[in-house]
This record gives structure tokens, C-alpha cells and sequence, in this order.
């Protein structure tokens, strides 16, 4: 499109004022969302007394400035409809003053377009124009598009200092009826400072995000720290609602190169940009930045495209059965319902994909954010069945195909360890674990989570390696049904054919101060089956330990056991023991070729029908 207004555009400025003029009582004005809000235009507004200015409806996706007031809105001059229940409409919300349309963002397009939320005027920030005429809408396209063709007066404030971003962000500057100069900067953010604890958190959600996933980053403390463990991902893709400093960082380590992506391959896709100076200035005309409305960047068919789709989500609250309670109030970032259903479905869709819920143990205040119930508090989700994992700085619990009972086991281990106690009474009490369930309270605080380790074997078997938890109970119940008579017979020395509750828990249930165990798992990060288990227990008067390995007999060949042999070896001397013992039958050759391979001299002693080992950890002799 080009003419006459291509060219001579600057003498069309007009002032805030002569805007003004145009606005009758009663119509529909809707404002650039976020970083992109028109500053001038809104604060011309806010402040003049013109008698026209009555009963206007300002209509605004996501309230993240500072210049639509509360008290204007008091005073029933004005009345904001937004569809973001975060920042600074959460109080407002709450007290009435603001009109929340609940809804699925990649729906709010549809709405606009058939005119059940009926636009008459329009507010847009927009980059001056370029030699073909063309604006950028620059950091933010959301629902702009639809706004500006219902709009029947659309005025455009021209910010120099906006970035000019690509996709589906331009408008030809004859398009507008009115244009004016902001004599405002854009609307610009401060980082997150970095949080220890929400750094430990960041890093469990990193070890279970493959190479190769594609990612929604949001805003907050987590993401400022999960950026820096992503960064030696390979192949990331995003498609997110935002970007931030921190998903700049990591698209800047090389970790994102969004090559395997189905949908716009090649490109980061976001709808909104929300951060600092050097953000905006390293999006201007950058190519790997893919701006698109929130019909496309929600579109739940358009992420279930990507494959190994992974949705973060921050939540405030979780309860023992895996239901969630979301952020509120003034200063939230964090989603709602309304803006998660699209990305929880995407997920959901995505071959591959994980929705995994992120929180701290406990709240800044000191209280437990794993509780039993969460029923009586405000924004839930209930959308438990499409959670698959959940995230606190102790760890991962896989929410997948597992029980209300073997759901309450996993998020009791993530809970603070002061809070651990409680918690197991509270869901003895309600009947959601067995009555007869163990715990082992000296033990909560000792559970070694920096115990982590993975290997790959002949033939590219791949295994992880970690301390075991009472979470761990079925997993071993199956791994001991898969043995046959003579592999039980080696490890128990008795011909055992059941291994119940009641059995297990115990076996599970590990005092770490004297004993350690440490399980092999094959399948996805943060899922998986447990193929291995081996452990030593300290001996009572002397500074040694007794050992006893067992390996799905599927994998033997592998080097498993001699792995796991090596491994407690190092973790035993570690805790000043100095020699392993063992009994093994004479007739389990495996067993000793394993000890015999183990880097230590090896004293046998045959007994009965059997080996009584003496591995002491001294170095053989040189010949």
C-alpha cells in the first residue's frame, strides 16, 4: 500500500488533545497491552477533564503500566475490562472496580472479530514508519490486529524508542485516522534478582527438559535462573507468550536454535515482550524473533505441533493429590486459568509433551506450599490429570499413571523437611496413604539429592542413578515380581515369593545415617522404571558396611552392577568407611566377577555353601 499519507505522515501529528475531541460518552477504547500500552495517549486521557470523556469502556488484555488509574476508575468516568487477572487489576478486581472477562486467550480474537466485545476506538503504540510506509507494532501484537479492524477511529502514537519486530506486526501508516508523538519512553522492567532457593528449583525443572524440547518461558524468579541451566540444551525451540532478558540469554547461548520445531521452525515465537532497555534494543529488526497475535502464539493445535512441547508453570500452592492453586494479587505474573488452558492443552496434544508445576517448598512468609488440601483457596486449576510432573527445590515427582496414594508419597518427599511430619499424619488421617505407612522422621533432612549420575552402557542402554525414596515402594514391588526363583533365592538367600506392603516399606524406607541404597532407572527424566537397586548398611562395631546388589535379569550384561559396585565404593569411603562385606552362594559366579572387577582386593572365605567377602578399601598389591 503506498500514497500520498506514505510520505507526508509527519504532518498528520495531531496532539493528545485534538484525540480527545473525537471521543463520545459511552464508546469502547481499546489499549495496547503491556510494554506496548500508549503512555501519552493514556495518560491525556487519565487526566483530562473534557466533559465528553463519560462512561468510557477501556478495554486492555494484560494491565502492566502504571497509567491507567485506580481512582479515575473510581470515580465511574471510566471502567477497564481486562482478561488478565494479574499486576496491578488483581486489587481492583477484587474490589469492583474492574470488570474481568474470563476467557481462553486464543479465543479473545474471535470475540473482538464478531463484535460480542465490540471495539469504536483504538490506542496503539507503533514504531514510525518505514520506506514502504509499513509500522511495527513492535513488543506486543496480541489481539492489535482484530482491535484495529473493528475500530471505526484508530489513532496510532508514534514511539521511536519502540523496537521494530517481525512477524505479524505491521500496519501501513494510512491505516490510522490520527497519529501523535509519545512523549513517553516504553514501558520497560528490571530483571528478577536471582533467588537461591528458587535457583535449586530452576535446576531440578532443567534435568528433566531434553534436548530438542521447545519451551513457553513466562516471567518471574524461576525463569530468570532456569535460562542459565538450559544453556547447555541443544536444539531448544520456544513458543511462549513472552520474552524476557532471560529467555534472550539463553536463545543468545546457542541453546535455542528452534530447528526441531513443525511451526515457524527456525524462529523463537512470542506474542508479548516484557523486560529491560537491552531486551528491546536487541529485538530491533532481529530475525530470530517471531512476533504473532494471541490467535496463533495460544492456539493449542499450533503448540501441540511443536513436539516435546514443555509447559513451566509457576504455581503458589499444590495439595497432596496434585490439584494447584495459582498466584493472585497485585504484582502476579503468573498466569490464570484463563491464559494456561490453551498452553496445559498444547501440551497435552504435543507427542512427547510435559506440563510441569514449579514452586518453592515453602513461601517467603515460612509456610508450607504443599498442603493437603487446597480447596478453600482462590485461583485454582483443577486440572490434576493433565499434570505431569511437579518441581520444588527437592526434587521431581512424576505425576504420571500414579495413585492418589503414590501422588501424596511423591509430594510429601518434595515438601520442606519440617513439614514433612505433618504432612504424612495429615494424610494418615484422611485415610489417602496406608494406615500403616512408615516414616522415618530423623530421616527427611538426610535424603542425599546431590546424589545424581548417568551412564550409558553396551548398546546405548541409557541409566540414571539416584538414592532411593519412599516413593520408590511399587516400582520395587515390580522390580521384584520380574525375578525369577533363582535371582530371589541369590538375593535373599531364601525362596521368598511375595514381597507386600508391609515388606517393602521397610525395605524402601531408608535411615541414611547408617545406610544407603541407590536404584538405576531407564525411561524419561523424571519418570522412568527402576531396573536396579543396590545399598550397604553399616556394620555396628567395626567403620564397615555390608553390600547386596540386584539387577533386572532383562539387563544383565550390561555392567550394571559392577557401575553400581564402583559407585557405592566411592560413596562408602566418602562416609569414612573403610571395606565392604558380603555373603554370596557359591554357585552366583555373576556376583563375584563383579566384586572381582570392583578396583580392590577381594578376601573370599567358603562357608556353607557360601562366600563371606572381605573388601577391603585398600589398593592391590603392584607386581
Amino acid at each position: 500500500m503506498t500514497g500520498p499519507d506514505s510520505n507526508d505522515w509527519e504532518k498528520r501529528i495531531v496532539s493528545p488533545a485534538d484525540v480527545l475531541k473525537k471521543i463520545e460518552p459511552g464508546m469502547s477504547i481499546f489499549i495496547g497491552t503491556g510494554v506496548a500500552e500508549p503512555r501519552t495517549l493514556v495518560k491525556s486521557l487519565m487526566t483530562s477533564d473534557a466533559p465528553n470523556l463519560q462512561d468510557l469502556e477501556l478495554i486492555q488484555l494484560i494491565s502492566l503500566g502504571d497509567t491507567i488509574s485506580i481512582n479515575e476508575l473510581r470515580s465511574h468516568k471510566y471502567r477497564l475490562k481486562t482478561f488478565f487477572s494479574g499486576w496491578v487489576a488483581s486489587e481492583a478486581i477484587t474490589a469492583g472496580h474492574v470488570d474481568l472477562v474470563p476467557s481462553r486467550f486464543s479465543r479473545i480474537p474471535r470475540l473482538i472479530e464478531t463484535k460480542q466485545i465490540p471495539i469504536d476506538v483504538a490506542f496503539v503504540q507503533v514504531t514510525p514508519p518505514n520506506e514502504a510506509g509499513y509500522c511495527s507494532l513492535g513488543v506486543s501484537v496480541d489481539v492489535t490486529h482484530q482491535a484495529i479492524e473493528q475500530a471505526s477511529l484508530l489513532i496510532g502514537e508514534i514511539n521511536t524508542k519502540v523496537p521494530q519486530t517481525f512477524g505479524d506486526t505491521f500496519v501501513h501508516v494510512s491505516t490510522f485516522d490520527m497519529l501523535i508523538r509519545s512523549a513517553d519512553d516504553p514501558i520497560y522492567f528490571p530483571r528478577w534478582p536471582k533467588d537461591d532457593i528458587f535457583d535449586k528449583v530452576a535446576a531440578n525443572v532443567a534435568s528433566v527438559i531434553e534436548d530438542g524440547s521447545c519451551i513457553a518461558f513466562s516471567i518471574g524468579p524461576l525463569f530468570e535462573s532456569l535460562g542459565t541451566h538450559l544453556s547447555h540444551k541443544r536444539n531448544l525451540g520456544v513458543h511462549s507468550p513472552f520474552i524476557t532478558d532471560a529467555l534472550m540469554d539463553l536463545i543468545k547461548s546457542g541453546a535455542v536454535t528452534n530447528r526441531n520445531k513443525d511451526v515457524w521452525r527456525g524462529k523463537s515465537l512470542v506474542s508479548y515482550a516484557f523486560g529491560t532497555k537491552e531486551l528491546m534494543t536487541w529485538l530491533d529488526r532481529n530475525p530470530l524473533v517471531e512476533f504473532q497475535g494471541v490467535d496463533k502464539a495460544f492456539n493449542p493445535i499450533q503448540i501441540g505441533k511443536n513436539s516435546r512441547f514443555v509447559l513451566i508453570f509457576p504455581a503458589r500452592r499444590v495439595d497432596l493429590s496434585g490439584k494447584i492453586a495459582l498466584h493472585f494479587g497485585k504484582g502476579n505474573v503468573s498466569a490464570g486459568p484463563g491464559e494456561t488452558m490453551d498452553f496445559f492443552h498444547g501440551a497435552d496434544i504435543s507427542d512427547g509433551g510435559l506440563t510441569i508445576i514449579a514452586l518453592t517448598s515453602r513461601n517467603r512468609k515460612g509456610e508450607p506450599n504443599i498442603r493437603l488440601s487446597v480447596e478453600n483457596m482462590p485461583n485454582q486449576l483443577s486440572m490434576r490429570e493433565s499434570i505431569d510432573m511437579v518441581v520444588t527445590e527437592y526434587g521431581v515427582a512424576d505425576m504420571n499413571g500414579r495413585t492418589v496414594r503414590e501422588r501424596a508419597q511423591a509430594l510429601i518427599e518434595l515438601a520442606h523437611p519440617d513439614d514433612r511430619k505433618a504432612l504424612f499424619e495429615q494424610a494418615k488421617k484422611e485415610k489417602i496413604i496406608y494406615q500403616d505407612q512408615i516414616f522415618l522422621a530423623e530421616s527427611s533432612s538426610l535424603y542425599p539429592s546431590t546424589i545424581f549420575e548417568k551412564h550409558i552402557f553396551k548398546g546405548g542402554l541409557d541409566v540414571r542413578f539416584r538414592a532411593i525414596k519412599p516413593s520408590d515402594e511399587d516400582e520395587m514391588r515390580r522390580l521384584f515380581y520380574r525375578f525369577s526363583d533363582e535371582a530371589v533365592y541369590y538375593r535373599y538367600f531364601s525362596p521368598i515369593k511375595t514381597m507386600p506392603h508391609s515388606k517393602m516399606q521397610g525395605y524402601v524406607n531408608i535411615n541414611y545415617s547408617r545406610a544407603m541404597s541407590i536404584v538405576g532407572l531407564i525411561g524419561e527424566p523424571g519418570q522412568g522404571h527402576i531396573i536396579a537397586e543396590a545399598r550397604f548398611v553399616k556394620n555396628q562395631r567395626k567403620p564397615t558396611a555390608d553390600v547386596a546388589f540386584v539387577v533386572d535379569e532383562q539387563y544383565h550384561g550390561h555392567g550394571i552392577a559392577t557401575f553400581l559396585t564402583k559407585m557405592l565404593i566411592r560413596l562408602a569411603r566418602e562416609r569414612g568407611l573403610n571395606g565392604f562385606t558380603a555373603d554370596v552362594l557359591s554357585s552366583n559366579t555373576g556376583m563375584m566377577k563383579v566384586f572381582e572387577k570392583c578396583g580392590f582386593p577381594v578376601e573370599a572365605k567358603l562357608e556353607y555353601g557360601s562366600y563371606h567377602i572381605n573388601i577391603p578399601f585398600t589398593p592391590r598389591p603392584s607386581h
